[in-house]
């Protein structure tokens, strides 16, 4: 176990119980890619990648083995300009003008556990014996810079975690044009590529695709992460299935600007890369500095895609998320913002909480409006100050007022953009985010802070600080509402190039102030739903606002494609009104809270105009919510049927660790007349246990529950009517809960 050198063949092995890794040094100089799977003997034999010479390929400068090429050997980190036609890992221009480069290999070190990554969100282990790190060196042998690439091994994951560091230990300096945290050559392109596109509301698609000759690229350009694309990439076997087949995954700890590369070069070799975009990014590196890239997480399967999510959820849940909510059940909440969005008053908000606690909510958040002058979208961010007009009583008499009745208090902010109609911005004009002699553009009528600024970061964080020291706060929904553009600073020596990864350095270093200040606060992150729903913010706050989208039916796909790389504890999910407010959908009551269960479980509505039926629903929604919490928040995840694939039915189930318990939820979007219904086959329990299954007579085997299954029909609303010969209805949903007989 562990990480081993083998001096005689020049070679690493990474290797746990379920994976191995292997790097091998060709001809003392060039580091090459060997193997990465399924683990394997202990021996590691070095390259055994044929060299050959071929035509146009040319090869490296200096006395090396015939047929040896950059543009042909697989490689670990391929440096620009020398003869790899492929895309570089990194472009670097010197002081000359010069940017050709080629790293060799200059030594390693092997230390226990994992090094933190400074300034960076980070995966970690609590006791060294948990991991161990392998830095290999690399040099420019025409400068004076070596670049280290990190790679960490984990005793109990199929994953492997890679960063990089480059230091400066010349006299000129450098620029850093381009560097990406990883990069791996494999040996073949008999893969299909998932990635997880998505626009605002309609986050993270789940599509598949084979690969194919070329570059296939996904990317953010707009200064974070952002809906259009999850840092996040896989390649699987093309019969892979949720159950079976390969999978290598490759998901970025990084909420900036980011790349991911496929490509499939002329004798099908694929090479898949991630990294800080290069595209707005141009870095100084002065003599004496270094620079950190932001971590990648390389995780394996051989089990399918469930094992694979199943393998990042608890990677993420023991060895990112932090803090107090770590492990803690998430309370159920109402947010107010669907019930009355900016029109609301003391009155109102202390009436929708009192009929919240009779249904059993626990948490009371009041969103956007509170604030500032606050009556639209066009004022007051930056000025975070109660608006007395509507609580003219104090933002801390309400907080009390309502803690009083049962319930937590949390509160809407957005910390990181300013209004121009606002007392901050008439006071700093300059610390909006623009190019120089450039007018920035407005979205959602509003500007973004320059958070690569420290005035700008300290000044919000004793706005905020002195807010959440007066007022008693639980929760905290932090909100991101425009992209960035005309990206620059009007800081004096902060180059435009530096702007997009210093803002996130920037937000990272708030972050970590507030969170860590305040421990006891559950944090909740948001960009207009999903769009920053990335690792790097799962290392600051435990959940993140999964789409403002709340439809049940939309809500399908979203939290499909959100569970294959996001933990079930980190997804927030709400029921909301009907005809719902994004896509003027009627569902059933059942549906919406099946589905929003199936998550951190809210509401956004007002509970004051529910009818009595609806009342007793939601009651008993909560009611089961909470017996069963832990089981769906903590417990294992498995897609039975995915509306990618089946299109008309999505089955999601939860079973907890020890196989006693589960809980199945089953959805019909569109209803077919005169069909029978197939089986569902569950997944993940004890074949050697009994169990009984609600609803259903007798008891069963786990293995006859996850070979044979059952046939699930689900039950009409008490809004839908029964047709002549069957049940129908549209927007049907049922749940079935599974407990072991002993």
């Amino acid at each position: 176990m562990g990480i081993r050198f083998n001096k005689k063949f020049s070679s690493f092995h990474l290797k746990n119980e379920q994976i191995s890794y292997q790097i091998a040094i060709v001809d003392n100089k060039y580091l090459s890619h060997v193997y990465w799977g399924k683990a394997i003997s202990e021996s590691c034999r070095g390259s055994d990648f044929p060299i050959k010479d071929r035509s146009f390929s040319p090869n490296p400068a200096g006395d090396v083995t015939y047929g040896l090429s950059m543009n042909t050997l697989p490689q670990e980190y391929p440096g620009h300009n020398n003869g790899d036609y492929r895309e570089s890992s990194f472009k670097l221009t010197y002081s000359d003008g010069s940017f050709s480069s080629q790293l060799v290999y200059d030594g390693y070190e092997i230390i226990k556990g994992k090094p933190a990554i400074d300034g960076l969100p980070h995966s970690y282990v609590s006791d060294s014996e948990g991991a161990e790190t392998l830095i290999v060196k690399l040099k420019d042998e025409s400068s004076e810079c070596r670049i280290n690439l990190i790679y960490t091994i984990f005793n109990n994951y199929p994953v492997i975690t890679r960063s990089v560091s480059i230091e400066n230990f010349g006299d000129e300096s450098i620029q850093i044009d381009k560097l990406l945290s990883m990069s791996v050559d494999l040996d073949h392109s008999e893969f299909d590529c998932i990635q997880l596109p998505g626009a605002w509301g309609r986050e993270r698609d789940l599509v598949r695709h084979p690969v194919y000759r070329g570059v296939h690229r996904i990317d953010s350009k707009r200064g974070t992460t952002s809906h259009t694309y999850q840092p996040f990439i896989a390649l699987t076997n093309p019969h892979t299935t949720e159950d079976s087949g390969e999978v290598y995954g490759f998901h970025m700890v990084y909420s900036g600007e980011f790349v991911m590369n496929t490509e499939v070069t002329e004798y099908n070799q694929t090479r898949v890369q991630a990294g800080i975009n290069p595209e707005h990014f141009r870095w100084t590196l002065n003599p004496g500095e270094h620079f950190v890239t932001p971590e990648v997480v390389m995780a394996y399967s051989d089990k399918g895609l469930n094992a694979f999510s199943q393998t990042l959820h608890n990677f993420y849940q023991n060895q990112l998320i932090r803090g107090t909510y770590q492990y803690k059940e998430r309370p159920v909440l109402i947010n107010n913002w669907e019930g009355t969005y900016f029109d609301f008053t003391e009155d109102k908000i202390l009436e929708m909480a009192d009929r919240a606690v009779e249904l059993g909510v626990e948490l009371f958040v009041l969103d956007d409006g509170w604030f500032g002058k606050r009556d639209d979208d066009t004022t007051s961010l930056g000025d975070w100050f109660v608006y007395d007009k509507k609580l003219p009583n104090s933002l801390k008499l309400l907080a009390e007022k309502i803690r009083a009745k049962g319930m937590k208090f949390g509160l809407w902010f957005e910390p990181e953009m300013i209004s121009e109609e606002s007392d901050l911005f008439k006071a700093h004009p300059d610390w909006v985010l623009k190019a120089e002699g450039r007018q920035p553009s407005k979205g959602r009528n509003q500007y973004i802070l320059d958070y690569s600024q420290k005035a700008v970061r300290d000044n919000i964080a004793s706005q905020l600080k002195k807010i959440l020291d007066e007022v008693p706060i639980d929760y905290i929904k932090w909100d991101f509402n425009r992209n960035m553009s005309e990206i620059g600073s009007q800081s004096p020596g902060v180059s435009d190039g530096e702007v997009t990864h210093r803002y996130i350095l920037g937000l990272y270093d708030l972050l970590e102030d507030l969170t860590t200040s305040y421990p006891d606060i559950l944090w909740e992150s948001c960009s207009g739903g999903g769009g920053r729903f990335d690792p790097g913010m799962l290392y600051y706050m435990p959940q993140t606002w999964t789409s403002d989208n709340t439809d049940a039916v939309a809500r399908l796909e979203i939290q499909t494609g959100t569970s294959l790389v996001m933990p079930i504890s980190s997804i927030g999910a709400h029921v909301s009104d009907v005809p719902n407010h994004q896509v003027n959908r009627w569902t059933s009551l059942d549906m919406r809270g099946h589905v929003a269960m199936s998550g951190n479980l809210g509401y956004e509505l007002d509970p004051t105009k529910l009818s009595v039926f609806e009342k007793e629903t939601v009651k008993r929604q909560i009611n089961f919510y909470k017996k069963n919490r832990n089981l769906i928040q903590f417990g294992t995840f498995y897609r039975l049927k995915s509306p990618f694939d089946f299109n008309n039915e999505t089955a999601w189930q939860f079973v907890d660790l020890e196989k006693s318990q589960s809980v199945v939820f089953y959805t019909v979007i569109l209803d077919k007349s005169n069909q029978m219904r197939p089986r569902l086959k569950l997944k993940g329990l004890d074949s050697n246990k009994r169990y009984k299954i609600s609803s259903y007579e007798g008891l069963f085997h786990g293995d006859e529950l996850m070979n044979k299954g059952v046939y699930i029909d689900p039950p009409l609303g008490a809004d839908q009517k029964q047709g002549s010969y069957q049940l129908n209805g549209d927007f049907r949903s049922t749940m079935i809960k599974v407990e072991e007989v002993r």
